[in-house]
């Protein structure tokens, strides 16, 4: 089995200093993920939004969820390290 992965940044940098991420669909929507602690005590970047799609000449709405987790983020020590 593989090691671990280490995370190298602390959960409060990351919640100070990580910028919003900017998802294109590749339609000219472009979703924004915000950076936010997650309940399972990982953190990254969460977006849940509504966007259009057109297929067929037909648009369609659609419901986008995306958690960015940052591998090891839930091991990552509280304070700056």
């Amino acid at each position: 089995m593989p090691p671990k992965t280490t995370c190298p940044i602390s959960r409060a940098d990351f919640l100070a200093k990580a910028e919003p991420l900017k998802l294109d669909l590749g339609n000219g929507q472009t979703l924004v993920a915000e950076p936010r602690e997650f309940s399972t005590g990982s953190f990254g970047w969460y977006v849940n939004q509504k966007a259009s799609i057109t297929v067929d000449g037909k648009t369609l709405s659609v419901q986008v969820g995306s958690n960015l987790i940052v591998v090891g983020s839930k091991e990552a020590p509280k304070e700056g390290a």
